[in-house]
């Protein structure tokens, strides 16, 4: 009952902050998921072809990756990390707002970019931000943070699906669609919802790119932008409140305000906070001044934890992306539109996983919750493997799947702060890594698949998650070198 009340208040000592890097998670959910389902009629948008259309996921992705590594550049005051988080999400319903307008695939991919450095940034700063505050007890916060990415991936989609064209959107010069049925154009649909990375498999379908153009995804994007604008309104409403804009009266010193945000209320943790937050991007984590003296423990402790995290996120974006293709694959040549049912149902247990997380990082440890995860994934895409031909288990399968791996991230995040001492710059590695994980481990599966057939995908992600376990193995065990020498250190000092 002690610690219930600690943590009580503890949010409501920063609930403000607390809600506010939700929400922009909630926008981070929100333009991460919109792009497959529309992504056909932003085809029709630019008349271009499948393949250059999928240089948008490209553009996302990458400047997602750069965004992630340059967000801890914005993390050494409180008053720059909410600049950068309001600017942020106000480049996000911008870009919703713009995407209409944008005729052509270049303009398209510039916006994606955009938009895809946005969220990089907005996923390292809310997660730099929440392990400050809160700490030791960040675990149980960070996994509501990453249950509101779920939440806005669900939105996204359903907002769109009103509005997307049930047929052929450009039609022919005898203007006529019957180049393409619906299930063809299902089909297209739900395999570019994997990042376009199955394309080979769907570059026979032919549809135009010159006639007339006849979509309405324009108003999707326009509700999207409206349903984000709070977001950026709730940051601005945060730093009126931290008086940390011009018209806010007896305006703090800058680092005044960043240490009011220590919870613990202690001096020295408060110090080795600020000590610590020129530590903030990838960049400067190299800066040789600031590694001197460390022992090899500590990077080996982030090489790990980063390793772990790019082969868990790779799974995740693997699985996504690549699921319909092999259901829709012998030997299951499952029908179009139950396959397509797979992603949701995947990311709708991911977003379940991380709602039930929340109880139990608070009542277990991140090691023992990492345990259970890694090994529920083995054990999962195990059974998969045997049950390679059975249709219902498929379903069953990629639900446990997204429960499993639903907490390995702010679970990961919690515990390698936690070894650390929060003086490093483990979370900006440990974003970078997943996204970095996210977009060349998928590619990796997809030229496997091309080459050795459907089934090597559920082989490549067994594979991958034997050795993300193997690696957390000797991130545990490398953590008790590191707490020796660290006690050891301490001994002699004293």
């Amino acid at each position: 009952m002690l610690l219930d009340e600690r943590i009580w208040s503890l949010f409501k000592c920063h609930w403000r902050q607390t809600l506010t890097y939700w929400s922009v998670f909630f926008s981070f959910g929100l333009c991460i998921a919109f792009l497959g389902p529309t992504i056909l009629d932003l085809r029709c948008q630019t008349q271009s072809t499948l393949q250059q259309i999928t240089w948008v996921f490209v553009s996302q992705q990458f400047f997602l990756l750069v965004g992630s590594s340059m967000g801890g550049l914005f993390k050494k005051t409180l008053k720059s990390s909410l600049l950068a988080l309001f600017s942020c999400t106000l480049v996000i319903s911008l870009v919703f707002a713009i995407i209409p307008l944008c005729h052509h695939v270049i303009l398209l991919s510039i916006a994606m970019g955009l938009a895809g450095k946005a969220m990089g940034v907005i996923d390292t700063v809310a997660n730099l931000q929440l392990v400050k505050l809160y700490q030791k007890d960040s675990a149980m916060f960070l996994q509501a943070l990453h249950f509101f990415i779920g939440l806005g991936a669900l939105v996204s989609p359903l907002v769109a699906d009103p509005f997307l064209a049930d047929d052929n959107c450009v039609l022919g010069t005898n203007l006529t669609t019957n180049t393409s049925s619906p299930s063809d154009l299902q089909h297209l649909r739900s395999s570019l919802a994997g990042h376009g990375a199955a394309l080979h498999n769907i570059s026979h379908y032919h549809l135009y790119t010159e006639g007339v153009v006849v979509t309405r995804v324009s108003y999707a994007f326009w509700i999207m932008a409206l349903i984000n604008l709070p977001v950026p309104a709730g940051v601005l409403v945060l730093m009126y409140h931290e008086k940390l804009l011009p018209c806010s009266k007896s305006s703090p010193r800058l680092l005044d305000a960043d240490s009011s945000t220590n919870p613990s209320g202690d001096t020295d943790q408060g110090n080795a906070v600020t000590v610590s937050s020129g530590h903030g991007s990838v960049f400067v984590c190299c800066n040789a001044a600031k590694l001197r003296d460390r022992p090899a423990t500590f990077f080996i402790i982030h090489a790990l934890g980063g390793a772990v995290l790019f082969i868990t996120d790779g799974i995740i974006g693997s699985y996504a992306g690549f699921v319909y293709t092999y259901a829709v694959s012998p030997p299951l040549l499952m029908g179009h539109k139950m396959a397509g049912c797979l992603d949701s149902v995947f990311w709708a247990a991911i977003t379940a996983g991380r709602l039930a997380s929340m109880y139990f990082s608070y009542r277990y440890r991140a090691p023992r919750l990492l345990t259970i995860s890694l090994v529920g994934v083995i054990l999962v895409q195990c059974l998969l493997l045997i049950f390679y031909n059975s249709s219902v288990f498929l379903f069953i399968g990629t639900c446990v799947l997204g429960l499993s791996i639903s907490s390995v991230f702010p679970s990961m995040l919690a515990f390698t702060e936690d070894i650390l001492d929060y003086k490093g710059c483990a979370t900006t590695v440990l974003v970078t890594s997943a996204s970095t994980g996210e977009m060349l481990l998928q590619l990796l599966v997809g030229s496997v698949i091309h080459s050795q057939g459907s089934y090597s995908f559920l082989l490549c992600c067994a594979v991958a998650s034997f050795i993300g376990f193997c690696l957390f193995l000797l991130l545990l065990y490398i953590q008790y070198i590191h707490r020796d020498h660290h006690t050891g250190k301490h001994m002699l000092r004293d």
